[in-house]
């Protein structure tokens, strides 16, 4: 289910009723803040938002030429907070959550979101940045999942 992957991040950060309720929004953001671009560059800090950011699959067999088994997907979670030290406990908050979510989920079989748990992943942090216009600190969380390709 490596195309829904980022609908797995937004549910399991939706999980976390502390994460939701430093939220001026009171959600998590999936693909973009959704308003009139005015609005959405002066929306309400802290925000997270959570977008699909690219798939390649691999994992071919002799079997099958045309669709490997696996997929590699690329999640981006977008954090943006009033200050820096705000910035660093909401990125720490969204890691746990994610982790603590899907290792609560990992091998149910039988639990609704065990195919959207990513069977691994790895992360990787861009440097934080300042907006001056908004003014904010942001900071872009990439997270690097294996997935199954069973869409059968």
């Amino acid at each position: 289910m490596s195309l829904q992957t980022d609908i797995i991040f937004v549910k399991a950060l939706r999980s976390n009723a502390a994460l939701i309720g430093r939220l001026p929004a009171g959600d998590v953001y999936n693909t973009a803040i959704a308003l009139p671009d005015e609005q959405a560059e002066n929306a309400d800090l802290p925000y997270v938002i959570v977008s699909f950011d690219g798939m390649n699959n691999q994992g071919w067999t002799k079997d099958d030429d045309f669709d490997g088994t696996t997929d590699q997907v690329t999640i981006g979670v977008e954090i943006a907070a009033k200050t820096r030290p705000e910035l660093a406990d909401m990125a720490i908050e969204v890691r746990r959550t994610l982790c603590d979510y899907f290792r609560a989920h990992e091998g149910e079989s039988g639990d609704a979101d065990y195919a959207l748990i990513p069977d691994s992943m790895q992360l990787q942090a861009q440097g934080v940045q300042y907006d001056s216009d908004k003014p904010c600190y942001w900071q872009l969380l990439t997270f690097v999942c294996e997935t199954e390709n069973d869409y059968d």
